[in-house]
């Protein structure tokens, strides 16, 4: 049978086809089009090319060829009675090798499922009737992300691949950034979602920066402030730990030297509000320049306020209520034990947005450190939505510890068993570093120039040319790239059931019969929950769903009665400061 091709050049990963005038180009189902894969046949092997070009311009002089295409040579099958697919060439073909178009066994031995460690998640775009597996180890191992513009698909690709890794890997634990509060449904009872109501997250656990840009705001600190907090911060929590070690009740205040406490403004060690107002006030007292006072004023005023905002309520209601309850929030958090959860979705649309940057910056850090100090016996993967947000590629834009966190997995999670997983649908605006540790990358349409050109640079696959398919993909089409995948795929992802799909808290329809029902009270019953986000409540409504630590350890020791809820400096501390300034 007449060969559909020949090699005519060889250069690099790269060789030119001559497609003979006399092939099989006439059947209409075997057209040579870019993305199909051939075969070429070696004297030792079969290598598998993949068409990035084709071309009748500049042939040669005879007819015999009449077009030439340009492939990337991606792998090859070894022979012998179990044909084997390896990535790389070893062998390279020669001038006038045959060239075919892959046949349906030799793409089935191309994506044979090399281990039970592999999940389904569609089908080749080549050929429908080829499952495209993903190995599971090493897209989780060495980070992986999912790229593409809005309205392709991209969610609930994301719900179709964390679905299939809970399913291979239902130890695994995972954490879901949901930035629209869109996966709340996508994973039934596996996973546990937490939001503004029900979060407990203490602001003791928030470290010095992090404290800093909740108390001013996410706007740069006022230095001389800052001085003061990073004095007293640690003394706050040697006076917390004196209370609580004490064995004698009543013990008095005690002078503590900051110098011999031992923690320092970002050990997490729980200290109360009104310590560190109590120092900060002890040492406005001692001033005798007015001046010298306001600062310490506005501090004051600064904490209070941020205290008695609703909306902080899951930073600091009953943040000292049980002591150190550091290992209750991280068991809480990230599913220590699972009790069939092994999924948490942190939900982040309710959230101040002066504060979600340092609420995500305390759980990276977290889940890092965990994994640090852990040694990794307890692998988690950390999802990240719209990470362009978090780790921007401007280093003026954003949070920087946020940024520091998220790096911080990239480089060094895979050693303590943390995986990242970013979504994003603007890599150009994402940090080109971050990135570029994701060595298995998802790429849905994207139509920006930038953001294919962050592309080109981020894929080192010798397919990299699969990138020009890119703002042609259709919704659900994918390119996979990396270690994660047998070779550079153009894929599409399977279909997914109704209740895995993402989808907002709210629905928008557009349809006229739909807003009949929209009245007054409807107008009024959505302004009562919108009031009640930012108003005072007598109890958060979500208290039911934190699994809250047993009584034993809810209540204050007995020996220290001083973590009782404070009455209140004195209310005319501040009588020096009410005189007018001359």
């Amino acid at each position: 049978m007449t060969p559909f091709g020949r090699v005519i050049s060889v250069r690099g990963s790269q060789a030119r086809v001559g497609l003979l005038a006399g092939g099989q180009m006439q059947l209409s189902e075997m057209r040579a089009t870019v993305g199909r894969f051939v075969s070429i046949r070696c004297a030792n092997s079969v290598i598998v090319a993949m068409i990035t070009e084709v071309s009748c311009e500049n042939l040669p002089a005879s007819d015999e060829y009449m077009a030439t295409a340009s492939v990337d040579l991606l792998g090859e099958i070894l022979g012998g009675d179990r044909p084997k697919f390896q990535r790389g060439v070893t062998h390279y073909p020669t001038i006038g090798d045959s060239t075919d178009l892959i046949t349906n066994q030799e793409l089935r031995t191309v994506y044979a499922p090399s281990g039970s460690d592999q999940i389904n998640v569609g089908t080749l775009q080549q050929d429908r009737s080829v499952i495209a597996y993903v190995d599971v180890e090493e897209m989780l191992s060495k980070h992986f992300a999912v790229l593409g513009s809005t309205g392709v698909g991209k969610s609930t690709g994301v719900s179709l691949l964390l679905n299939e890794i809970l399913k291979s890997r239902p130890n695994l634990r995972i954490f879901l950034l949901d930035v629209h509060n869109e996966y709340g449904r996508c994973f039934g009872e596996r996973a546990q979602v937490l939001n503004p109501r029900n979060l407990k997250l203490p602001f003791w656990l928030f470290n010095f920066e992090e404290i800093v840009d909740v108390l001013f705001g996410g706007r740069p600190g006022v230095p001389e402030e800052l001085d003061i907090l990073a004095e007293v911060i640690p003394m706050a929590k040697g006076i917390y730990t004196q209370y609580q070690n004490s064995d004698r009740v009543g013990l008095g205040l005690k002078r503590i030297d900051p110098k011999q406490v031992g923690y320092t403004v970002d050990t997490p060690v729980p200290y109360r509000l009104v310590d560190l107002i109590s120092l900060i006030d002890e040492r406005m007292g001692k001033l005798e320049n007015r001046s010298s006072r306001i600062i310490y004023h506005k501090l004051i005023s600064r904490i209070d306020a941020v205290r008695n905002d609703p909306r902080y309520a899951f930073m600091f209601d009953n943040a000292n209520v049980g002591g150190d309850t550091m290992a209750e929030v991280i068991s809480h958090l990230f599913r220590l034990p699972a009790n069939g959860k092994p999924m948490t979705i942190m939900q982040l649309a309710g959230f101040p947005a002066e504060v979600v940057d340092s609420v995500v910056s305390v759980l990276c850090r977290m889940a890092f450190d965990f994994g640090l100090w852990s040694d990794g016996v307890s692998p988690m993967l950390f999802v990240c939505e719209e990470a362009h947000r978090y780790a921007s590629a401007d280093r003026n834009i954003g949070f920087g510890p946020t940024r520091k966190a998220v790096s911080r997995i990239a480089k060094e999670g895979r050693k303590y068993g943390v995986y990242l997983g970013l979504i994003t649908q603007r890599p150009a605006e994402l940090d080109a570093t971050i990135i570029s540790q994701c060595n298995t990358l998802f790429t849905m349409r994207l139509a920006n120039d930038r953001d294919q050109a962050l592309l080109r640079s981020a894929v080192s696959d010798a397919a990299a040319n699969l990138l020009s398919f890119v703002p042609s993909l259709g919704t659900r089409e994918v390119l996979a790239f990396g270690e994660g995948v047998a070779l550079p795929t153009r894929l599409r992802f399977k279909e997914v059931p109704p209740h895995q799909l993402p989808r907002g808290e709210a629905t928008i329809a557009t349809v006229p019969s739909v807003t009949a029902g929209h009245d007054m009270h409807f107008v009024s019953a959505v302004l009562e929950r919108w009031r009640g986000a930012t108003s005072h409540r007598d109890s958060p409504s979500g208290d039911a769903n934190f699994n809250a630590p047993p009584p034993a350890r809810t209540m204050a020791p007995a020996e220290a009665p001083m973590l009782q809820p404070s009455l209140g400096l004195d209310p005319d501390r501040f009588s020096l400061l009410k005189k007018p300034l001359r």
